[in-house]
């Protein structure tokens, strides 16, 4: 399970629907912004290769649309960043702070995958569907054509593997994620410092679901990357080994090599937060774990099947 999942989550939803009806009045819903995605199709899709090197003279901030599945990417320049918490609501899993240098610039996708992306790469017969074709509160989501730009839930560390295998990416490292989306500066959230509002990101039951990718501009990292904090969690490549920053490296740190334990099983770090999380689970430095299909396992058992919930995601990264 991810951590501080909400332990009274009747009270919790309670709350959260007397802070959004009561008092202020209801607040202005932000506005979808529209990007490239892929359409879905009933033509067999070759499974693709990794693009040759491009735009190597790229800049911080570039885009681009990457032609497998549409996907609009953001390049991240080489460069030096604090890693780990930085304010008084990290936790021990956050320290200690460090200053980590990424040796390399990577591109990194602009929001999380859509469900219309994903349903390519499943006609490709290069990914499992989605375990549910539901979301929190919508009966049909992955298999309706309106949620097409909306994130893909409901899909497994290895679901998200496969499908940045099969667009010619991979998912990103922790410390990827969190340079994607801090910056260079000693911000809080992707946007700064300021606590969350209605405006920044979907979080908190604000809207009990996910909404389009895209959707709060106002919630932008540095380098201009959406969605990195709330709407789903989001897998990344790293295991969870919760005192790793203590013998982490300082240069293009890759997370363990392997789980902490036989016990712990196949834990795998999210991050971002999501559409239930409160504020605290937004910071960029805050890291959820959820368990990865562990194959060691039983057969056909929970641990041996891995986590896939309403509330998780994921993008990718590549490297040129």
């Amino acid at each position: 399970m991810k951590k501080s999942f909400p332990i009274f989550l009747a009270a919790v939803i309670f709350l959260a629907a007397c802070s959004v009806g009561g008092g202020g009045g209801q607040q202005e819903q932000p506005t979808a912004m529209t990007f490239p995605t892929a359409a879905p199709t009933v033509t067999p899709i070759v499974v693709n290769p990794t693009p040759e090197p491009q735009n190597q003279t790229a800049n911080a901030g570039d885009e681009r649309v990457y032609p497998i599945d549409g996907m609009t990417q953001i390049y991240i320049p080489p460069g030096s960043f604090r890693m780990g918490g930085l304010d008084e609501g990290g936790g021990p899993d956050e320290e200690p702070d460090r200053q980590v240098t990424m040796t390399r610039g990577f591109w990194i996708d602009k929001v999380e995958v859509t469900n219309g992306m994903y349903m390519l790469c499943v006609q490709a017969g290069a990914c499992n569907p989605p375990r549910t074709f539901s979301s929190a509160s919508r009966p049909s989501y992955f298999n309706d054509p309106q949620y097409n730009n909306y994130p893909v839930v409901s899909v497994t560390w290895d679901d998200a593997v496969a499908y940045c295998t099969w667009a010619g990416r991979r998912l990103p490292t922790e410390a990827e994620w969190e340079y994607a989306a801090r910056g260079t500066d000693f911000r809080i959230y992707p946007w700064g410092s300021d606590h969350p509002t209605a405006q920044h990101a979907n979080f908190n039951f604000l809207v009990r679901d996910t909404m389009p990718v895209g959707s709060y501009p106002l919630g932008a990292s540095p380098w201009g990357v959406l969605d990195m904090a709330g709407n789903v969690w989001e897998w990344v490549q790293d295991y969870y080994v919760q005192n790793f920053y203590e013998i982490a490296g300082n240069q293009d740190p890759m997370g363990p090599l392997a789980p902490a334990s036989a016990q712990a099983g196949e834990l795998r770090v999210v991050r971002g937060g999501s559409w239930q999380d409160p504020r605290e689970e937004l910071r960029v430095s805050n890291r959820g774990f959820s368990a990865a299909p562990d194959h060691n396992a039983q057969p056909g058992s929970e641990r041996y099947l891995g986590e896939a919930n309403q509330k998780t995601g994921f993008r990718c990264v590549s490297d040129n």
